[in-house]
C-alpha cells in the first residue's frame, strides 16, 4: 500500500530529518533544503550533500521531497518579487539535483488581485524559465490549494492550465492535498464523493500525474476556502475520507507525508501515521 510519512525538520543537518522519519516509522519523507522564509539561503556544503546521500543510502526505498519557500510568488505581478521567485526556485531545484531529490512540491501562488488567467500564465512563464535556467532532473509538483485570498491552483482546471501551457509538461506533476481540496470544494468523505473528486482530476489533469499527497485533516468546512490543517480524523473530513485514498489501488505506490500540527516529541506524527495504517486491509 503507499508510503506513508511526513514533513521532518532539518535542525542542526539535513541528514537529521531521517532519524526524525525513522522516530515515528514513516517510508516517506518531505523536507525543507533550506530554510523557508529566507530568500538568499547558503549554498550547501561539500559535507551536508555527503551527509544527506549516506543517510539516504541507508533508506533506499524511501520517497523524499522537497517542499519550495513559501516566500516564493512566481505569479506576482511585481517585477521585483518575480524575479526574487525565479532566482530562489532556481536554487532550490539546483539543491534538489545535487542532494538527487526527485520531486519538489511548490504552491501556484497569488495572483495578487488582478485575476486567475493573468496570474496563471504569469506562473507559467516564470516557472518556464525557472525549470530551463535550473536544468535540473526534479520534477516540480505543483501543489493543489485551498483558494484562500488571491491563492491560485484550488480548481483542478487550473492546474490543468498550468501543465497544458507550460514548454516543459513531462516536468510537471501534481502534489494532493486532502484539506486543500476540502476546503477547495472537492468532497472526499464519502465512497461516491470520494469517486467523483478523482475521477474530476482525471479527466482534467490525469491521474498519471498525481505524484505525491499531504494527508491532512481540515479544520474548516468543505469550501470553506480556508487552509486550516488538522490531525487524522480529528476534523471536518474525518477518518473515513482518509480510508478512501489509503486504500485506493491506484496510489499504492504513492508517498503520502503528513502536515499535520506537531510538537518536538514527534508524538503526534506517531499518532497520525497509527491511525492512517489502521485503515489499511490487515496483511
Amino acid at each position: 500500500m503507499p508510503y506513508l510519512g511526513a514533513h521532518e525538520s532539518v535542525s542542526q543537518g539535513l541528514h537529521l530529518a531521517f532519524d526524525r522519519i525513522d522516530q515515528v516509522g514513516g517510508e516517506a519523507l518531505q523536507i525543507f533544503t533550506r530554510n523557508q522564509r529566507q530568500w538568499n539561503p547558503k549554498p550547501l556544503s561539500p559535507a551536508e550533500i555527503e551527509q544527506f546521500q549516506a543517510a539516504r543510502a541507508a533508506h533506499e526505498g524511501m520517497i523524499v521531497a522537497s517542499h519550495a519557500s513559501y516566500l516564493v510568488n512566481l505569479a506576482s505581478s511585481r517585477q521585483d518579487l518575480r524575479q526574487k521567485s525565479i532566482t530562489a526556485f532556481v536554487e532550490e531545484l539546483r539543491r534538489c539535483h545535487q542532494l538527487a531529490i526527485p520531486f519538489v512540491v511548490m504552491h501556484p501562488g497569488s495572483h495578487t488581485g488582478d485575476g486567475a488567467e493573468a496570474g496563471l500564465a504569469r506562473f507559467v512563464s516564470a516557472l518556464d524559465e525557472t525549470i530551463e535556467a535550473a536544468d535540473s532532473r526534479t520534477m516540480v509538483l505543483v501543489e493543489t490549494t485551498a483558494g484562500q485570498g488571491t491563492g491560485l491552483g484550488s480548481r483542478f482546471e487550473e492546474i490543468a492550465w498550468i501543465r497544458q501551457r507550460s514548454r516543459f509538461p513531462e516536468k510537471i506533476g501534481v502534489c494532493l492535498d486532502t484539506c486543500h481540496i476540502f476546503a477547495a470544494g472537492y468532497d472526499i468523505r464519502s465512497p461516491s464523493s470520494y469517486r467523483a473528486a478523482l475521477a474530476e482530476f482525471d479527466r482534467l489533469i490525469g491521474l498519471e500525474h498525481l505524484r505525491f499527497f499531504h494527508l491532512n485533516d481540515s479544520k474548516k468546512g468543505l469550501g470553506s476556502r480556508v487552509d486550516r490543517h488538522e490531525h487524522i480524523g480529528a476534523g471536518c473530513i474525518g477518518i473515513e475520507g482518509f480510508s478512501h485514498l489509503v486504500t485506493d489501488e491506484r496510489f499504492k505506490n504513492h508517498a503520502m507525508t503528513l502536515e499535520t500540527p506537531k510538537g518536538e516529541d514527534l508524538l503526534e506524527d506517531i499518532e497520525n501515521l497509527r491511525l492512517l495504517r489502521g485503515l489499511l486491509p490487515a496483511g
